[in-house]
């Protein structure tokens, strides 16, 4: 799998929330697009990947 243009070798199948959760990204705070189509928040947790997909994850920050 391929997560903000790092190879990652998955061990199995995996919901997105749990990869991250695994990962360390808080659920509240990054949006996520699997294979170019943008995942609601609300699909973390049944939405499956895997070794063919493509993640590109964005975190936001707060400032000034």
């Amino acid at each position: 799998m391929i997560a903000n243009g790092k190879k990652i070798d998955l061990e199995r199948n995996l919901s997105l929330q749990e990869f991250l959760d695994g990962m360390g990204y808080g659920l509240s705070e990054v949006a996520v697009e699997k294979n170019g189509a943008v995942v609601p928040k609300n699909s973390f947790e049944t939405v499956m990947i895997c070794d063919d997909d493509t993640l590109e994850i964005v975190r936001f920050v707060g400032g000034g």
